[in-house]
């Protein structure tokens, strides 16, 4: 019985000591800013974030600070300003909503805020003074966020908030610098596009959010005002960005990068393209009203600038330029090569609304493509045809002392090799250089491939010779490998011209792929069928052979039509 009393006084005191945190007293954890649970902190990106209404500040200055959950509530939470790479706090805060409380750290009075209860809470705000004296340098507003006893994050944090004597008065609204949610809302759609400002979307007239792989730049001017509000969206596992350049190439160009940092938190940078290395990032400068968020790898940004648009390094200036949008991968908040990019077709001034349109592909690299694929889905399919199943359809019938079938196959496949070299010339001539991506590394290896397979051919050994089948099998295993890989490599070149939401160039590529793989069955089909001595004539077996013939070259010349209009149209 005494065991009993024992627990019923006892169960009191552990549940206390379980709850004792939610009451927010946790000034034991200053220093470190960890909760006191068994379990340890999250390594994930967390869904909540930490941002400010500016980006400078000076002696006494106030900052309001905000605290922001997504989708997922938080409970409980540490809040402190600490100098970059520092541990210890600084300022005092004041604080309005009974959610929150202040908390003396280190000494110093209201030093920190935390909660005050276990409530599931969306934001929370403080408003931070900073110290009259002292010798200041650039903060942080680092947090501790808690979701539930087990799950947490700590040291989250905002962008560094600048110390600058002649800081300049905080922008009207919130500056939202890292959202991992929806929650920040961005007006990047058709409203407004060609009256109010200048939309530039890729594909045309698409809606972000909507439509899939949809960019968009939009620019807004007030008559009489300098400041420009611009808009940027578009989906990256790693950054988008705009850029506003004298010409069509990369150099030389005032470009707003919109990324992730180190710790995987959208931040706005200011750089300075120099070609085909990583831009120079320059100071922020004149900018306000930043307004971040990242949402099922959508990446959006949006801001006000006063910082003059400059095209030259030395500050020169120009109201005509051509927009850029272009989105690549990151790694550890440093931006690498671009995979994707859009250029409009002419200048624009951002003052002027209208809506943009993309700079179609040039003609070079156009007929690049038309070679690529005539090369490789025509007469390449045709020659490999001829040379695996029609040998015996104009058997005893010699040219030149040769087969006709191997004449056929010979011819075609000439061709195919020099239209490859031909478009593998076009495109270096027009890109200067090596551009990003999977498509250049194939197109090179099916060029390496088929450049080197009539040469090997020509040094075969005769027909009856003991080594004979390694020459067979590997040149018809080369053929097949270069087969595949030019097929891949006209998906990815396909996906930049197809410019609209559908994607149609890509699924009349698949359905190209289909009709060239059904045919080939087919054709395997029926040799298989000779070969096991089926009561079929040898004349009945060559209709059969040029009717599917003629049925694939049907079908393969309506599908390459269609991909020709595409290309051109683009």
């Amino acid at each position: 019985m005494d065991r009993y009393i024992f627990l019923i006084v006892l169960l009191p005191c552990v549940l206390r000591s379980v709850r004792c945190y939610s009451s927010g007293k946790v000034t034991g954890a200053c220093v470190h800013m960890t909760p006191q649970h068994t379990k340890g902190a999250q390594q994930s990106l967390a869904p909540f974030s930490v941002t400010t209404d500016r980006f400078s500040f000076k002696e006494g200055d106030e900052i309001i600070v905000r605290l922001l959950a997504g989708s997922t509530p938080f409970i409980g939470f540490m809040l402190q300003a600490r100098e970059v790479g520092g541990s210890s706090p600084l300022g005092s805060f004041t604080v309005t909503s009974g959610e929150a409380q202040l908390l003396t750290c280190n000494g110093l009075p209201n030093s920190a805020v935390s909660h005050t209860s276990g409530s599931p809470k969306s934001s929370i705000q403080g408003i931070w003074r900073a110290p009259t004296s002292g010798n200041l340098n650039s903060i942080q507003f680092s947090a501790s966020f808690v979701k539930d006893f087990s799950t947490f994050w700590v040291g989250v944090r905002s962008s560094p908030v600048t110390y600058n004597i002649s800081a300049a008065p905080p922008a009207n609204s919130t500056s939202i610098t890292s959202t991992t949610s929806s929650s920040s809302k961005f007006s990047n759609s058709s409203t407004g596009c060609g009256s109010t400002k200048v939309c530039f979307n890729q594909p045309l007239n698409c809606v972000p959010g909507v439509s899939p792989d949809c960019y968009v730049l939009s620019a807004m001017t007030s008559p009489g005002d300098t400041a420009v509000q611009l808009e940027m969206t578009g989906p990256s596992d790693g950054y988008i960005a705009i850029g506003f350049s004298d010409d069509r190439r990369m150099g030389n160009d005032d470009i707003y990068i919109c990324g992730r940092d180190s710790g995987g938190l959208i931040q706005l940078q200011h750089a300075f393209s120099t070609g085909k290395k990583t831009p120079e990032i320059l100071p922020l400068g004149n900018v306000s009203d930043v307004k971040s968020s990242v949402n099922n790898s959508i990446i959006s940004c949006s801001f006000t600038t006063m910082n003059p648009i400059s095209t030259q390094r030395s500050g020169g200036s120009s109201s005509l330029y051509y927009l850029m949008i272009v989105h690549g991968p990151s790694n550890n908040g440093i931006i690498d090569f671009h995979t994707g990019t859009f250029i409009s077709d002419t200048k624009v001034d951002i003052s002027n609304p209208q809506v943009v349109t993309s700079e179609k592909e040039p003609p070079i690299i156009k007929a690049h493509g038309s070679l690529m694929l005539i090369a490789w889905m025509t007469t390449g399919s045709l020659g490999m045809i001829i040379a695996r199943y029609l040998k015996g359809v104009a058997k005893g019938k010699h040219y030149f002392g040769k087969d006709v079938w191997f004449l056929a196959h010979v011819s075609l496949m000439t061709l195919t090799v020099a239209a490859t070299i031909i478009a593998f010339i076009l495109a270096f001539s027009e890109v200067g250089g090596w551009s990003g991506g999977a498509h250049p590394v194939l197109g090179c290896i099916v060029m390496i491939l088929a450049f080197f397979q009539p040469i090997a051919a020509m040094f075969r050994c005769g027909p009856q010779h003991h080594w004979r089948f390694l020459f067979n099998w590997s040149h018809a295993l080369n053929a097949v490998a270069i087969k595949g890989l030019a097929v891949a490599a006209i998906f990815t070149g396909l996906s930049y011209f197809n410019t609209s939401e559908d994607s149609w160039l890509l699924k009349v590529m698949g359905g190209f792929v289909g009709w060239e793989a059904t045919l080939y069955i087919l054709l395997e089909v029926h040799m298989r069928w000779k070969r096991n001595d089926h009561a079929e004539s040898a004349s009945e077996s060559t209709r059969m052979e040029l009717l599917l013939l003629v049925l694939f070259f049907l079908g393969n010349i309506a599908f390459l039509v269609a991909l020709l209009v595409g290309i051109g149209s683009s």
